[in-house]
């Protein structure tokens, strides 16, 4: 079983149709919330891990798109500079979805991209800078 964290925006004339139920019921894909914000009369964003098969999570990206959801992959906006990183372990006490660990019994950090929801916490926690990339809350880059 394949899973990504994706973050959905979903504009105002779509945002109260039943687009996730029709993910889950006709695209067999098991989803988890993981973060979700509703601005009244704007625009509703969620943070979603998808499971399922490649296939089936390709197929309701597609859907996702075709009902005109704006779809981000977020595996890949956070990125650690392995030379800067100092296994101080800073980031993994602000990380919310273990995509930053402590591998015991190295000691070492672990950076497991595909957890990521790239909140942008672990670019302001780490001391020597290791961490960049886009955070979504801010739609900048850090």
């Amino acid at each position: 079983m394949a899973s990504k964290n994706v973050l959905l925006i979903f504009k105002q004339n779509i945002m109260y149709r039943p687009i996730i139920y029709r993910l889950a019921t006709e695209y067999g894909i098991i989803f988890n919330v993981l973060e979700a914000k509703i601005l009244p009369k704007q625009e509703g964003r969620l943070i979603l891990e998808l499971s399922g098969s490649e296939e089936e999570i390709a197929n309701g990206i597609a859907y996702l798109e075709a009902e005109r959801v704006q779809v981000d992959l977020l595996v890949d906006k956070m990125h650690r500079d392995e030379q800067r990183c100092v296994d101080c372990g800073a980031c993994t006490a602000v990380c919310r979805t273990d995509a930053l660990s402590i591998d015991r019994p190295s000691m070492k950090i672990g950076f497991y991209p595909e957890r990521c929801v790239a909140c942008g916490l672990c670019i302001l926690a780490c001391p020597v800078n290791a961490m960049s990339g886009i955070s979504i809350d801010n739609d900048n880059e850090i």
